[in-house]
């Protein structure tokens, strides 16, 4: 990252804090300014910012300005876990710890590279960084994700994961005894005002519509398995949200606060993409895909099954 840090004269009071951005830091467009405000990589007076901020003058700004990403993505031959593939594409089972795609801090070693290797004609498919990506797991988080080998396969992928009709369960062990056996989460997800790295559940117009279906699967002394159902797919959705209820996912620092302790050391999250269901763009039949319980979340539930109930 390239550190610079600018002072706002007193004549800009009143514009745009992105709009400001754009125009002492020419090289780079208004959109790339809006993502590194968004990312947390612009700091006003030591603050958080938020694009649409306005200035008062008089301010010092630091911006950390990534160097540029090559235009394309260099292919890794990475062992894949593959549950199924034909000529249209790829539906893989992602160990917790690999990223998707190349991001800031993750250049190598992503699931994208893998996948271009294994694959060299998806390079034409969705963008040149994120070939035949049709949705992202987090790095930290395990299972089902669906890749496209053709562009045709691709825009029929988005497009149901657009309108909601593709399934997508997970399986989580959260901190806590949630109450009830099942219900809706439907709470707003924007970035977090304070740490612009993070997201939230924010007030109705100032995050975008978040939908969670859940259901809990066990109950433990301290800890609860619980089956989530994604309507929506909006970062980090169902850490944020279960994290909302006072539960956040086992082994979750981001979103965890202080409920951090677990009886067993894990591996990323207790958070597993354990169902992946659509229709197949070139079949027109309904597929379902089911990847089971990894060792580092069996090794978890195994130790609560054996602790004493409450």
């Amino acid at each position: 990252m390239e550190r610079r840090v600018l002072g706002v004269d007193r004549a800009s009071a009143g514009t745009r804090l992105d709009r400001w951005l754009a125009a002492a830091v020419p090289e780079q467009s208004r959109a790339k300014i809006q993502a590194l405000i968004e990312a947390g990589h612009v700091r006003v007076d030591g603050a958080g910012a938020r694009a649409a901020q306005r200035l008062r003058g008089g301010e010092r700004i630091a911006i950390d300005i990534p160097p540029p990403a090559p235009e394309t993505l260099e292919p890794e031959a990475i062992a894949l876990t593959i549950v199924h593939e034909d000529d249209a594409l790829l539906v893989l089972d992602k160990p917790a710890g690999m990223v998707v795609h190349p991001g800031a801090g993750h250049a190598r070693g992503t699931l994208a590279a893998a996948v271009l290797a294994h694959a060299p004609a998806v390079a034409g498919v969705g963008g040149p960084r994120r070939p035949g990506i049709v949705h992202r797991l987090d790095k930290d988080t395990s299972g089902l994700l669906v890749m496209a080998k053709s562009q045709p396969a691709y825009d029929a992928l988005t497009a149901q994961l657009a309108s909601r009709t593709m399934r997508r369960v997970y399986l989580s062990v959260v901190h806590g005894r949630l109450a009830g056996a099942e219900g809706v989460i439907d709470k707003p997800i924007g970035r977090d005002p304070h740490d612009r790295t993070r997201m939230a559940v924010r007030p109705e117009g100032r995050g975008r519509r978040a939908v969670t279906r859940w259901r809990v699967l066990e109950r433990f002394a301290q800890f609860t398995l619980v089956e989530a159902r994604l309507e929506t797919g909006r970062t980090h959705q169902i850490r944020v949200h279960l994290a909302s209820l006072g539960h956040p996912v086992a082994g979750d620092t981001t979103y965890g606060g202080r409920r951090q302790t677990l009886p067993v050391a894990l591996e990323g999250l207790a958070l597993h993409a354990a169902a992946l269901g659509f229709v197949h763009p070139v079949t027109q039949q309904r597929v379902e895909y089911f990847s089971p319980v990894p060792g580092r979340i069996e090794r978890l539930l195994s130790h609560l099954r054996h602790e004493p109930a409450p």
